[in-house]
């Protein structure tokens, strides 16, 4: 997707250099000579990206950063910095620019950064206009009882500065769920940093996070800061976190446990203070089990487990869902006919969310605003569906006297069904139900403190 890029710089060359890259990338870009010009560019035109040296005639980079929030711009903003200059860069980050990139640097390194931070804004801009929940104000649009309590006990937990693991499928929106835990944290006016740890080689991996030091290994001319201390104060992000090798992950448990980051070819440890959130799309347990995670790192995230539950088990969202992304793209809902509505229900949705949101975009394109068929959706529903008239959404009380037996539920979801049935079936009376369940005490409080389930008496630890 083409996005406006505004790029102020007294640099003539830099100018050039830097627009002939974007450019490459599909982008469209304006550059500008200094910060007042910049400013001007504003009044007859927006963007979607600024890119501003620190140092420039008449306004610095930081006092442009200002100048646009003060008029209420909101627009990411990437800092030009020279060595001498990274403790300005770093109040920039504190002030709200999204990322800075240090002089001088390549044109892979441009073009990452600002892939990275037109990402994270188009993801924070969407949350920021999806329709609230029943529950409240959310960047999550449902109606279901298991993700309204998801996105209840992020809001919760947001207040301490516990670590988060939110395990899910992907394009359920893990990385949403991690926003709203920082969006209602005390660390909400400091850095949300998120780092994606799929997308680079361990090496490059190490040195984003935790930075380096000028002539740590060959083409590190200057030095560069980690994430981590980027996100001092704030929140910092490791997404798809079991990509990590096992190398890598002993030196962030280290991180996690001494609060404190070792640059490559530093001297000395830098202290942070980082509120930690990790997002995965795999099952830690068993990479555990098989050895590919380590377990005490996987104990040290897993403080506040959030699982976001897949679209096929939120059916009654879909079409809520398809109406918001209707609005998005048409900017208004035309009417979807029930038969399209219940072939959309019934469709697997191995993508979630993120699948759900582009098959809509097809058919605001397909059908030109007007009412939706389903073809226009290009999906390959399955051949045969149960009838509309015998098609009825379950309550949740209807979903907990279900069998549990059906394909697509989990081994988690089996034993917790059975434990609190189990337990219902005692009248809450916790030993009898350790006792049928052929489990201690302790494993079963233990059990229903992860459920946070408060029902049933009390007693003493066997």
């Amino acid at each position: 997707m083409t996005s406006r890029i505004l790029v102020a710089d007294d640099d003539q060359q830099m100018q050039l250099a830097i627009k002939a890259t974007l450019a490459r990338g599909g982008h469209d870009v304006t550059t500008v000579p200094d910060g007042r010009a910049a400013l001007q560019a504003f009044e007859t035109n927006s963007f979607d990206l600024v890119i501003s040296d620190q140092r420039m005639p008449g306004m610095t980079g930081q006092e442009l950063l200002s100048s646009l929030q003060q008029r209420e711009i909101s627009v990411p903003f990437v800092m030009i910095t020279a060595y001498g200059t990274i403790n300005q860069a770093v109040e920039a980050m504190q002030l709200g620019a999204a990322d800075f990139i240090t002089k001088p640097f390549s044109s892979d390194e441009l073009q990452r950064t600002v892939d990275r931070v037109l990402h994270v804004s188009g993801d924070a801009a969407r949350a920021k206009g999806r329709k609230t929940s029943p529950a409240g104000n959310r960047p999550i649009v449902t109606n279901d009882p298991m993700m309204i309590r998801v996105l209840e006990v992020a809001e919760a937990v947001a207040r301490s500065d516990a670590t988060v693991l939110v395990q899910g499928e992907s394009g359920t929106g893990k990385e949403l769920i991690a926003r709203l835990v920082h969006t209602s944290s005390p660390r909400r006016n400091h850095s949300f940093v998120a780092v994606n740890c799929a997308a680079l080689p361990d090496t490059l991996l190490e040195s984003e996070l935790f930075g380096h030091e000028k002539g740590a290994f060959t083409g590190a001319q200057t030095r560069k800061l980690g994430k981590f201390e980027l996100a001092h104060g704030g929140t910092i992000l490791l997404d798809e976190i079991s990509e990590m090798e096992l190398a890598l992950q002993a030196k962030l448990l280290r991180v996690l446990q001494e609060r404190e980051v070792d640059r490559v070819g530093g001297k000395e440890p830098v202290a942070i203070d980082v509120r930690v959130l990790a997002t995965t799309n795999r099952n830690l347990e068993e990479m555990v089990k098989e050895g590919k995670f380590r377990a005490d790192l996987y104990y040290r995230l897993n403080v506040i487990p959030l699982t976001v539950p897949p679209l096929r088990k939120r059916q009654g969202d879909v079409k809520l869902l398809v109406e918001h992304f209707m609005r998005k793209f048409l900017s208004h809902a035309p009417h979807i006919p029930s038969s399209v509505v219940h072939a959309l229900e019934h469709y697997p949705w191995p993508g979630n969310v993120r699948e759900l949101q582009n098959a809509v975009e097809r058919a605001a394109i397909l059908s030109q605003g007007s009412t939706p068929r389903k073809e226009d959706f290009l999906l390959s529903f399955p051949t045969e569906l149960p009838p509309e008239a015998e098609v009825a959404t379950p309550s949740l009380e209807e979903e907990r006297d279900d069998p549990v037996l059906r394909p697509g539920t989990t081994v988690h979801e089996m034993e917790r069904e059975l434990i609190l049935r189990t337990l219902k079936s005692t009248g809450d009376n916790r030993t009898q139900a350790a006792k049928l369940l052929g489990i201690s005490i302790r494993t079963l409080r233990n059990k229903l403190h992860e459920y946070r389930y408060e029902g049933g008496e009390d007693m003493a630890e066997e």
